[in-house]
């Protein structure tokens, strides 16, 4: 399974009002955290019922079309035992102080979406191992419970849910991302090197060789079991190789990204900035901007507080005849939460403000609360590019 750190500035906590990804179904919440369903879903549903169906035929014989009924109620079974996977991680994020946006449900498994990043090895370990460890306790408690039922299909369910958690619990141990393991082995790494990059880096590799081993397994699986592979075999080995690849591709590139944002501080950036009163007449505004060779304009009350900003494209919008008979506030964009940045702000946290409060600009504050200049998200892109060059 997945536990999925989204972009720096990543909505925060879900909700009924949270925008949903396409093609996602909400069945429901845990512990506030809404429960999401892909439509992926359905297919692998589907193909569980058909795969385990004959085995129910087995049992209990002459159950006809009843056999993918009862398939398919233990596909929903099984899935539950992956939403207790996902839970764990959730919870465990819950319990280090992080906000869980969701936790979804599709053809490979589960995925639950942290807001933020861990701050300490000490996070990353344990909200990453909880997941497979919850798996194994769940296939050891039904390999218990398969011992005490009797013969039915309730024992061919547990016999299924335990294999598979068993299986889950293992697999999700395999050092390599965007596996659990793989940030299991991300945390060791980093608390060793005091690397947290570092510690991405390995495990990204580790989740390259594993991705690679996945493709190599129909070989393997001829030459040292003598069982042929199966057209079902390439298909499932391709997807699995691809997800591994990819997720461990994208959380190395993230972390090389990650690792040049320190260099991205808003101080420098700032632009000149002239603040007006409110009342101010929109060309005396203008002029004094052009005096100074101010690169904006803050509106302040009567006691200098500020509360708003002026662009570029209000100021052009309006035409130069009204400007004289025009209050520079009145073309201002009033000082919402979120527009107003401590001066000191810089690297992950400057791009986490800037991805949850959208705006052409900022108003950068000392901390004794004098204006030290507007931040201009163009500024930041072309800083954020030059840092890549």
């Amino acid at each position: 399974m997945v536990t999925q750190t989204p972009p720096s500035g990543a909505d925060g906590p879900a909700g009924a009002g949270r925008p949903r990804a396409p093609g996602t179904i909400r069945i429901g919440s845990l512990a506030g955290i809404d429960v999401l369903v892909t439509s992926s879903w359905f297919l692998i549903a589907a193909l569980i019922s058909f795969t385990i169906a004959p085995r129910i035929e087995q049992v209990e014989p002459g159950l006809g079309a009843l056999k993918y009924v009862a398939g398919l109620v233990f596909a929903v079974v099984l899935y539950l035992s992956v939403l207790m996977h996902e839970a764990s991680h959730a919870i465990m994020a819950q319990r280090f102080g992080f906000s869980v946006n969701s936790i979804t449900l599709h053809f490979l498994g589960g995925m639950t979406e942290i807001d933020g990043s861990a701050r300490r090895p000490r996070q990353e370990f344990w909200i990453a191992v909880v997941g497979p460890l919850t798996s194994i306790a769940v296939g050891v408690a039904a390999v218990g419970l398969w011992f005490v039922v009797p013969e039915g299909l309730v024992r061919v369910a547990i016999e299924g849910l335990a294999g598979a958690n068993l299986l889950i619990g293992v697999l999700n141990l395999v050092p390599g991302l965007p596996l659990d393991g793989g940030r299991v082995l991300k945390a060791v790494v980093w608390g060793a090197s005091g690397d947290a990059t570092k510690g991405t880096i390995v495990a990204g590799w580790g989740g390259r060789l594993t991705a690679v081993a996945v493709l190599a397994w129909p070989l393997l699986q001829r030459e040292i079991f003598d069982v042929p592979p199966t057209m079902f075999d390439y298909l499932l080995v391709i997807v699995l190789g691809l997800f591994l690849w990819t997720g461990a591709t994208a959380a190395m590139s993230h972390a090389q990204l990650r690792r040049r944002l320190p260099a991205l501080v808003a101080r420098p950036l700032a632009r000149r900035t002239l603040a007006v009163p409110e009342d101010t007449p929109l060309a005396e505004a203008v002029r004094r901007a052009q005096e100074i060779d101010a690169g904006s304009i803050v509106t302040t009350t009567t006691a200098g507080r500020p509360t708003g900003i002026v662009s570029e494209a209000a100021v052009l919008a309006m035409p130069q005849e009204r400007r004289p008979w025009v209050a520079t506030s009145s073309v201002a964009r009033t000082l919402e939460d979120g527009l107003t940045l401590p001066a000191t702000i810089a690297g992950e946290e400057l791009v986490s403000a800037i991805s949850k409060h959208p705006a052409e600009e900022y108003l950068l504050l000392e901390e004794d609360g004098t204006v030290l200049g507007v931040l201009a998200t163009s500024d930041v892109d072309k800083a954020f590019r030059d840092s890549r060059a």
